[in-house]
């Protein structure tokens, strides 16, 4: 193996480059390199937006100290079987051979291979076999989405016994934050101004970076409401529109009324995102499009609808079985339409050609929102744009509006549930109003799903709202599943705005309008607020995180996604008074 080789890996292995990066290290990359060896650090966290391409960067971090001699053998953990090949495909680009095919039961890599690639749950089902292949020679143990470290206590556990003899680990992650408290192995915490234990990175390379530096793609959220309807298990039917106010457990069963394959909500969504990837591919030929479904019974029907409306058969993912890996490679390296899975694809699977999806599934965290996001941003050439379909569920648009937020892993904060963003400080007044609407007896346990219509609501880009609603098949909706298929992200919200303004002038919508003006006046007063933190972040050598929640604990109020007007504001003049040495 070389550094040679390994500096001419694509930035963003396994696709080509992103426009004007092909053939040398990405900015960043070259900039942790550097860090890295500089420091030569035992443990070294990195944080990259998915799509960045953290693969690169830790293959020329081994090249280096394997030609250096400070390591003999290289271990990836991966979360999935299918990671674990795409690994070994990428180190042999670079010359570095590695066996994704080990099993526990060898006990031993073969003589021909550099190292092994193995899955978190491989190494939690035997850490001591791990620790004794570990001490047996210097070993760089590269963990790969290392949030995955936590997932169970015992996975926690073994992970730390079986790589704390390593001479070198290298942890990566694009979403370093979890929902739980459960501390990530050979991550380091470090205590905030609150008293809160924070993870710390080593390098750190956000969204809002990589966008501006041209190597994710801008993202479009269109969100589809409309009315549902549905009967309780003691026979009470209940009928609500999602995206309207409504209590937590109402919401959830709109949601899940809405993805009811035998509605009309799911065929009408699925429609529309095909509309809108035929218009991507009239600009990038080969663009696919992913439905994520809640489970297998869901994305079995989804799949039916999909071959129906496009007389094509879509690629179908059901779990990480051995044929899975098979199916998802085909489908990358085709140019067929569709593909729908329900978790293989959502971290970590590399199908740079995705362009549209559709986030048909009831999961709520914002962990598995990112993951999911992050199989869509990938860039392959300057303008592409990705365009996600979501249901207008506040908590999912909330997600949507904070992508370039940066979030940590915090330890010791109390949690409010599943749902709660994982950096803001608990809100003890929504979380007892949570707990006060209860989970009525109406409401627990099944319920049958009677009715659901889909409605276009809106456009989320840029943390704004474009558009006024439309039926499906309106004109209305029909301005923004027409937009170009390549866009600069400037050219994007441009366009979206003289789409609007043309939506008002066709109909008469100046009252649609103003309902509108008082959110993008809030719209404004976050960018300005993020803008606020962002300085004052860089100035006190703070995370942006740390200085959001002391606002929110000064100021009061909820996260700022939903904060109102009057609290965005306070914490603008707030942020202000601060810069000038006033607290």
């Amino acid at each position: 193996m070389s550094t040679s080789a390994a500096s001419h890996l694509p930035p963003a292995y396994p696709e080509r480059a992103a426009w004007g990066t092909a053939n040398k290290l990405r900015a960043w990359q070259a900039a942790a390199l550097e860090r890295y060896l500089a420091e030569r650090p035992r443990d070294f966290l990195a944080v990259a937006t998915p799509g960045a391409g953290k693969t690169t960067f830790a293959l020329r971090v081994a090249t280096e100290l394997l030609d250096r001699g400070e390591i003999s053998r290289v271990t990836v953990v991966a979360p999935t079987e299918h990671l674990k090949v795409q690994w070994a495909e990428a180190a042999a680009k670079v010359g570095i051979r590695i066996d994704p095919r080990f099993a526990n039961a060898q006990g031993r890599h073969g003589a021909d291979y550099d190292g092994v690639a193995v899955t978190y749950a491989g190494v939690a089902s035997k850490p001591l076999l791990h620790r004794s292949r570990t001490e047996a020679a210097r070993t760089l143990v590269i963990l790969d989405e290392v949030h995955h470290g936590g997932d169970a206590l015992s996975w926690g556990e073994a992970i730390r016994e079986a790589f704390e003899p390593a001479t070198r680990r290298l942890a990566l992650t694009g979403t370093p934050f979890r929902s739980d408290t459960a501390a990530i192995p050979f991550v380091r915490y470090e205590m905030d101004h609150g008293g809160e234990l924070r993870s710390s990175a080593d390098y750190t390379y956000g969204y809002a970076d990589a966008l501006r530096d041209g190597v994710v793609r801008p993202v479009l959220f269109l969100a589809y409401g409309g009315t549902m309807r549905w009967r309780t298990r003691v026979g009470d039917e209940l009928e609500a529109r999602l995206g309207e106010p409504m209590t937590k457990d109402v919401s959830k069963q709109a949601w899940r009324t809405a993805l009811d394959p035998a509605g009309d909500w799911v065929p009408s969504v699925l429609a529309a995102a095909d509309k809108r990837l035929s218009e991507v591919r009239r600009h990038v030929e080969d663009a696919g499009g992913l439905v994520i479904a809640t489970d297998q019974s869901s994305a079995r029907a989804y799949a039916r609808q999909l071959h129906e409306l496009t007389g094509e058969r879509p690629t179908v993912v059901l779990s990480d079985d051995s044929g899975a890996s098979g199916r998802i490679e085909e489908f990358a390296e085709g140019a067929s339409r569709w593909m729908v899975a329900v978790r293989m694809v959502s971290e970590g699977v590399d199908v740079p050609r995705l362009c549209v999806g559709v986030y048909a599934t009831s999961t709520s965290t914002p962990l598995f929102f990112a993951q999911a996001v992050g199989r869509f941003v990938r860039a392959r050439r300057r303008g592409e744009t990705a365009s996600i379909f979501l249901p207008s569920v506040p908590l999912i648009l909330q997600h949507a509006g904070s992508m370039e937020l940066e979030r940590d892993h915090v330890l010791n904060r109390r949690s409010t549930g599943e749902d709660e963003e994982v950096w803001a400080p608990e809100d003890q007044l929504v979380a007892q109003a949570n707990a006060a609407e209860g989970a009525s007896d109406e409401l627990e346990g099944s319920f049958e799903a009677l009715h659901s219509a889909a409605e276009f609501d809106h456009v989320l880009f840029d943390a704004e709202q474009f558009g006024l609603g439309g039926l499906p098949g309106s004109d209305d909706e029909e301005e923004y599943l027409g937009l170009p298929g390549l866009l600069e992200p400037d050219q994007v919200a441009h366009v979206l705005r003289e789409r609007q303004k043309k939506q008002v002038t066709r109909g008469g919508g100046q009252e649609r309008a103003r309902a509108v003006s008082a959110h993008r006046a809030l719209a404004e007063q976050r960018k300005e607020l993020n803008k606020l933190v962002s300085a004052y972040a860089q100035k006190s050598g703070r995370p942006h995180a740390v200085v959001h929640a002391e606002l929110r604990r000064t100021c009061g109020g909820p996260e700022l996604a939903t904060a109102s007007s009057e609290q965005v504001s306070s914490r603008i003049e707030t942020i202000r008074r601060w810069f000038v040495g006033r607290r």
